[in-house]
């Protein structure tokens, strides 16, 4: 009986690779990555891109000079609903399109046939460059967190330009070979960042309220609002710090990009991606308001030389340096299986569109490594790339800023794309989705893009107008400018002729419909929808 059950068992998961690999197939590509991580794995990769703790402590300073209590905890929890809108949103249209592509891919299925190509070229490099700078800014933020551990004993310690840029090669080389080394390990390591950051919040929430010699009242920590530190009028103040939350909440669609490492992606990673932004919405609150009840003096934590005021709170909330290290040893953990994750997922993204040549030296970067099963020369470009990218620093000491800024910029658009396209379209496409928002779908979408096109404009501001100059510029804008010049200047050199987006859309199938309908893929042939089980079977008797 037990055998009978475990060979039932294998047949179900094969039958399920086969069908996952068939209908990707139907959508123009080679299954060439094994099917090795369960719903719980991307549910912890999404979860440790967000990587809750780490990314609100190391953009703690925006909503503390943007107003202080209000806009750390309304703020997040506003930010949260609209990210579980857009997550629900992107989920739908997964479950009808599983495939490495995310968005990208999206774009081009959806739109009219004259304006796919164009539509999948600018979602695709939008997409791009986030995971780009996500991963940029999460490692970043990494190496000046480190850096930072070392006032903890010597108050005086600041780190120069060197310093942060070599801290920051050492972390990106860290987390390119935690890639490669251990990437038959990724479903582990995915599934232990789940419980590392859950224990690690329950550890803050004891220690700081347990340790703390003083307390804020319940006034402060819900009520207290004041932006006189911004620089900007105090009603605006609070739309400029929710870049904080609206920047942790970013990385959720970016798990898409592992729809075909997945057995049934159609079911899992739509799921992975809706649960990963309320695990998260809960997750934040609940380290956001132990923080705020053992709040320092705030103009002492906006001093902070190195803009990371983390460590001075959690050091005087335990009395100790070494206390206070403890604390941020968990944050840099979640730091970790979030630098891992962001890299695993922007390789992913820079193989599925290498593949379709809207890179230049497609060839190379759309090779997958037999030895490790990856694609070692998209997760080399995306490493080399942020490692560039960090240069910056070297004339902004607002680098962050501009990082955190772009990445939300990038994805959050890259994200409205779709939906847009969907909207106009009238979401027929999405009529039949296994995962379907039903009579809200029109509603929540055009929330979503009302949203995505405010924070457009929000964060390419500067989050402070205090002592604004050259060196403290937000140049989100910059970094923004400069990818879409060379976007747009490869398009015309060879996309315009060459390009035509996802190769399904020089068959005859993207006429006829081409998805997963309520966990069916189609047939090849006659156009017909058929069902996994029986595409299976179709597969096993050729």
């Amino acid at each position: 009986m037990g055998r009978e059950s475990v060979t039932s068992v294998t047949r179900r998961k094969s039958g399920e690779v086969t069908a996952a690999d068939d209908a990707l197939a139907k959508m123009g590509y080679k299954a060439e990555l094994p099917r090795s991580l369960s719903m719980l794995s991307v549910l912890g990769l999404s979860f440790a891109i967000m990587a809750v703790p780490y990314g609100l402590s190391t953009t703690f300073y925006i909503s503390l000079s943007n107003g202080q209590s209000v806009t750390i905890i309304w703020g997040w929890v506003l930010l949260s609903l609209l990210s579980t809108a857009i997550a629900a949103s992107l989920a739908e249209i997964c479950s009808v399109y599983p495939t490495a592509g995310g968005v990208y891919y999206w774009a081009a299925l959806l739109s009219t046939p004259r304006w796919a190509p164009i539509a999948s070229w600018i979602t695709g490099w939008l997409t791009l460059v986030g995971n780009w700078t996500v991963t940029l800014s999460i490692n970043f933020g990494g190496a000046q967190l480190i850096l930072s551990a070392i006032s903890l004993w010597n108050e005086d310690f600041v780190a120069n330009a060197w310093q942060t840029i070599l801290m920051f090669w050492a972390v990106m080389l860290l987390c390119y070979l935690i890639n490669i080394f251990g990437s038959k390990y990724l479903d582990l390591i995915n599934t232990v960042c789940i419980y590392w950051t859950g224990a690690s919040i329950i550890i803050f929430l004891v220690v700081l309220l347990v340790m703390s010699p003083s307390k804020r009242s319940g006034e402060f920590v819900f009520a207290h609002y004041d932006a006189s530190a911004s620089g900007w009028p105090l009603g605006w103040s609070f739309f400029v710090g929710l870049l904080q939350p609206a920047y942790v909440l970013t990385g959720y669609g970016m798990v898409a990009a592992m729809c075909e490492e997945v057995q049934t992606p159609e079911r899992e990673v739509p799921k992975a991606i809706v649960l990963s932004v309320v695990a998260a919405g809960i997750t934040g609150l609940v380290y956001l308001i132990p923080i705020l009840f053992v709040l320092p003096d705030v103009q002492t934590l906006l001093s902070v030389a190195n803009g990371q005021p983390v460590g001075l709170i959690f050091k005087t909330a335990t009395g100790s340096a070494g206390g206070g290290f403890g604390l941020l040893f968990l944050i840099l953990g979640i730091w970790l299986f979030a630098g891992v994750g962001a890299l695993t997922a922007s390789s992913r993204c820079t193989y599925a569109f290498a593949r379709d040549g809207a890179i230049p030296g497609s060839g190379l970067w759309s090779k997958v490594d037999k030895r490790f099963d990856i694609p070692l020369w998209a997760l080399t470009l995306s490493a080399i790339v942020d490692c560039l990218l960090g240069l910056i620093y070297f004339g902004s000491s607002a680098a962050f800023s501009s990082f955190t800024g772009v990445a939300t910029i990038c994805l959050s658009t890259s994200y409205g794309l779709p939906i847009l396209v969907s909207v106009v379209r009238g979401r027929k496409q999405l009529e039949h989705a296994s995962y379907s928002l039903g009579r809200f779908g029109f509603v929540i979408n055009i929330t979503t893009l009302l949203w995505i096109v405010l924070a457009v404009f929000l964060f390419c501001m500067p989050t402070n107008l205090t002592g604004l100059d050259a060196s403290t510029m937000n140049y989100a804008s910059v970094v923004f400018a400069g990818f879409a010049t060379i976007s747009l200047a490869w398009y015309f050199i060879w996309g315009r002729k060459h390009f035509s987006g996802p190769p399904v859309l020089k068959t005859d199938l993207a006429d006829h419909g081409v998805g997963v309908v309520r966990g069916q893929s189609l047939d090849e042939e006659s156009g017909k929808e058929v069902s996994t089980k029986e595409a299976a079977e179709q597969k096993a008797a050729e």
